[in-house]
């Protein structure tokens, strides 16, 4: 089975994106440096903000991975046939079990800020993979801030240096006792 890794450009200080969800900076490496997927990804999960905030990537996401959708409610218009958006309803463990399931022995990619904290909080994330920028946009959206369930113990980072961005790839050890 693979792993639920979650992704996610990140500038040095800790944002994923500017205070307007603004994301170019954080992701012009995008263009210019190698994308690293060490295991092709099965399923992506993301919700129901970043779902609308891509216009549903037209409908595609550019992984080509089937999209899981955690939301309250199912968007008007959706599911549209062919489209590969799953929408979840009962809640993010719902999601990755389902996305698991689909994926098989490929990975499960976490997409946003707000399912990846869940997801730590619930101890469901195998792999945490830092595509660090260097770029301070001192405030934004930041990927790790309120975690619940503090701190989460991290194996040394696998690095590769690319121009514009360094991948780090930390294996989720284990939960240490709260302070």
């Amino acid at each position: 089975m693979g792993s639920v890794v979650a992704t996610m450009s990140m500038s040095l200080d800790g944002f994923v994106a500017g205070p307007d969800d603004e994301v170019d900076d954080v992701f012009a490496w995008y263009g210019t440096a190698p994308v690293i997927e060490p295991c092709p990804t099965g399923a992506l999960i993301c919700g129901r903000r970043l779902f609308e905030l891509t216009d549903a990537w037209g409908g595609r996401h550019p992984m080509g991975a089937h999209v899981f959708v955690v939301t309250h409610r199912v968007p008007a218009g959706w599911p549209r046939a062919g489209a590969p958006f799953t929408f979840v309803t009962d809640g993010v463990v719902s999601a990755v079990r389902q996305a698991k399931e689909l994926a098989g022995d490929r990975d499960v990619a976490l997409a946003t800020p707000t399912i990846t904290r869940q997801c730590v909080d619930l101890g469901l994330v195998d792999v945490i993979a830092v595509d660090l920028v260097p770029l301070l946009l001192g405030e934004g959206i930041p990927l790790f801030s309120g975690l619940a369930k503090a701190p989460v113990a991290l194996d040394t980072p696998t690095v590769r240096e690319a121009e514009g961005v360094t991948h780090l790839r930390f294996a989720v050890r284990n939960r240490l006792p709260a302070r």
